[in-house]
């Protein structure tokens, strides 16, 4: 006998980024120290970094997606074929 997918629930909603309301859950860590550790610092940190995370999903962008734009910034458009060091 084969289960049957229930009413609620779809495939395509499997790969969505989980989310608390607005908020991205990959900023539950910076959250979850402040809890931990309450002062000023670890909420302003904690505010940052869920206004950042906000603010790429507002763009469309993941964190993954943010650091690889980050790293070809960082390298330039210039790619080297041989490396610098083997000339």
């Amino acid at each position: 006998m084969a289960l049957q997918p229930t009413e609620n629930a779809h495939w395509r909603d499997s790969a969505r980024a989980a989310k608390f309301f607005f908020i991205d859950a990959k900023a539950a860590f910076p959250i979850f120290l402040f809890l931990i550790h309450i002062t000023l610092w670890t909420f302003i940190l904690a505010s940052v970094i869920m206004v950042f995370f906000t603010v790429l999903n507002r763009f469309g962008y993941s964190i993954e997606v943010f650091f690889r734009i980050f790293r070809s910034m960082l390298a330039g458009s210039r790619k080297m074929a041989i490396p610098w060091w083997t000339n």
